[in-house]
């Protein structure tokens, strides 16, 4: 016997439909953006996860087919640390990891890959920015200086050493923690925490003495152009480092220990 299902009742789906559309979280979208990678780890035997800095949509981690051929659509070779690409991803509101359609060299990076000072510095970045890059939302400006920064360093010849200085500084303007500088041969200390000069010493721990706090006062002046004019020596470029990782720890949720640091402070 032949189940009949009224015409009526087709009728009544299509209205539900129309007037009760699915939630947005159910619809899979398809887009085109360009990313800069940050990181690729393991997930699964057939899947990594890559993270990527993109220009639509922040931070985003995507499933990386593991190849199954050379003919692969997808070539893992390409998501290097701070590899700009041009991508095709299809995103889901609420899906932690998204998916890759399709990606292409932005632009070719072959400094990045074979300078042994840049690739320490390319590494220790891209680490850096995976824990300071922690949010989903969209940040052109954030983006278009990271951006023009990894092409800097691919192009530099000259105060390679103290790039990270000038991009970490340059960073904190993107991200509202930008200290201010400005002070007078009075001002001794450095207040890490309000992140300015200071007459006294603050209350807490958090600061630098008047020797200390002159490497910043140094800092405020360097910039991609003029880096190379500043001689730094190894320990000078570590010491600055560790005052900067503190300053950013100080003003970051769970900022933790950036496994590379070690690489850079013996290549830089």
């Amino acid at each position: 016997m032949k189940l009949r299902i009224p015409g009526a009742f087709f009728m009544r789906v299509k209205l539900i439909r129309y007037f009760c559309p699915l939630p947005t979280w159910t619809l899979k979208m398809h887009y085109k953006t360009e990313g800069i990678v940050l990181g690729t780890s393991s997930y699964s035997d057939t899947y990594s996860i890559t993270r990527v800095f993109t220009r639509d949509f922040g931070r985003v981690s995507y499933l990386l087919p593991k190849p199954k051929s050379r003919r692969s659509k997808i070539k893992p070779s390409l998501f290097f640390p701070l590899s700009l690409l041009r991508l095709e991803v299809e995103h889901m509101p609420l899906r932690d990891i998204q998916r890759l359609k399709d990606t292409e060299r932005l632009i070719p990076l072959y400094d990045l890959c074979t300078d042994m000072t840049k690739v320490s510095l390319s590494f220790f970045l891209a680490e850096f920015l995976s824990l300071v890059l922690r949010e989903s939302d969209r940040n052109e400006h954030t983006y278009d200086y990271v951006r023009n920064s990894v092409e800097t360093l691919e192009v530099a010849e000259k105060g390679i050493a103290n790039f990270h200085l000038a991009f970490m500084v340059g960073l904190t303007r993107f991200l509202g923690i930008y200290p201010n500088l400005e002070g007078d041969e009075g001002d001794r200390y450095f207040d890490m925490l309000h992140g300015e000069f200071v007459r006294q010493a603050p209350l807490h721990p958090h600061y630098l003495k008047r020797g200390e706090g002159e490497y910043l006062q140094r800092l405020k002046r360097m910039n991609y152009q003029n880096m190379h004019r500043f001689k730094l020596s190894r320990d000078e470029r570590n010491i600055i480092v560790d005052h900067l990782l503190k300053y950013y720890r100080l003003h970051l949720y769970d900022f933790p220990r950036l496994k590379s640091l070690d690489v850079l402070r013996e290549l830089s």
